[in-house]
Parts: structure tokens; sequence; C-alpha cells
């Protein structure tokens, strides 16, 4: 499947959001939003004003980058949510977030969504014992998270690990078991939890609906 694979701090200057694509820069405020805080470009430092349309759009894109999903798949994601009980736009979150990749984010395995990624393609990342190496792949609410012992070496993960409080990605509906470097998902997280995903979803909802 076809990945964007330019410079990720364009995507956050484009959307004027921090979408947690950097990892330790994010944290040490060296983004490229922080000290440029216009979009790239000649025509950057102009002032556009957005038509509903042009809002709705953006809160899409920024949804799929976050989460680094592309069109038809977020499109089933959308179809996915819209058959769910329950206020729409929080479910298509819910459903993004019991991604495999999201949750080895979430219990603090990578630095970013993409790095976590990278783990599970490359079989590192074991689901109830069980290697998994889909990142889409839907993970159920009870199921422990862990790393082979190859991957437990790695420096990636040993950085990851070390900045994870200062990140704060590991929220309430992951417990984290520090010595057996293990972490269960508890529950489907409610929007609450998800304080860090700045997003109006519900925008996002009303584009699909037009």
């Amino acid at each position: 499947m076809a990945r964007y694979i330019g410079p990720t701090s364009r995507l956050e200057r484009r959307l004027g959001k921090k979408l947690h694509l950097k990892g330790e820069r994010d944290i040490n405020g060296k983004s490229a939003l922080e000290r440029r805080n216009f979009p790239p470009g000649q025509h950057g430092q102009r002032r556009t004003k957005l038509s509903t349309y042009g809002v709705q759009l953006r809160e899409k894109q920024t949804l799929k980058i976050i989460y680094g999903v592309l069109e038809r798949q977020f499109r089933k994601y959308y179809a996915t949510a819209v058959r769910y009980k329950g206020v729409t736009g929080t479910v298509l979150l819910q459903l993004l977030e019991s991604r495999l990749d999201n949750l080895v984010y979430r219990a603090g395995f990578a630095a970013t969504r993409r790095q976590a990624r990278q783990l599970v393609r490359h079989k590192h990342v074991l689901v109830n014992g069980k290697g998994i190496n889909i990142p889409s792949a839907n993970v159920k609410p009870g199921s422990v998270l862990s790393l082979t012992e190859k991957a437990k070496a790695l420096r990636v993960v040993e950085d990851a690990l070390s900045m994870i409080e200062r990140r704060a990605a590991r929220k309430g509906f992951i417990e984290f078991n520090a010595d057996t470097k293990e972490a269960k998902y508890l529950h489907v997280p409610s929007r609450e939890d998800l304080d860090d995903i700045d997003v109006r979803e519900q925008m996002v909802i009303e584009l699909y609906s037009r």
C-alpha cells in the first residue's frame, strides 16, 4: 500500500496543528510548526479563509495523517462507524484507536505511530503471545501486547519507553507492566480519553454525509 514518505513537518505546518509525528523533537519544542507557524510555500503567510467544505476536508486530512490511514481504508472505517450505535464521530476514533500500530504507540513501544507500524511489519509485536504483522489489525479489549526478546533490546524501543511519560501518549485505557514490558488494552477509550487528538471529528462525519 502507498504511504506518504515526504517530510512530516510540512504536514503539520500545512494543517496548523501538532500531529505528534516527530517523537522527541515534539517533546523538546523543536518541531517545525513551533519555529514557523505558517503553511509551507512562498504563499504560506497569506491569510486565507476556508469554506465550510474546506474546514471539513482539513479535519479529515488531519485525522488520516495522525493515524497514517489512506482514503480507501478511511472510508471503510467511516462505513463501519455508521453501523455502530453511539456517536458516529466518537466510534470512528475508537475504531482507529483499536488499530494494532496505534496501541503499540500508546503502550510506549514506539515514539511515533509510523515507528510503531514498522515494529509491527517486522514481526516484533505479539498480541496475546501470538505474532501479528498487520498494522491495521483490530485489537480487542483485554488483549495483552508485548515485544519479542529481540525487539526489547532495540535502541528505538528503549528510547521510546524512556520518553513515554514526557509524551503523555499512554492513556488510562492502557495498563503497562514495566517489569515484563507488557501492555494490556483495558477498554475502548471514551472521547475524553483522547484529549491529545485535536480534531473535530463531527466535521468529518458531516463531510462524508454530504
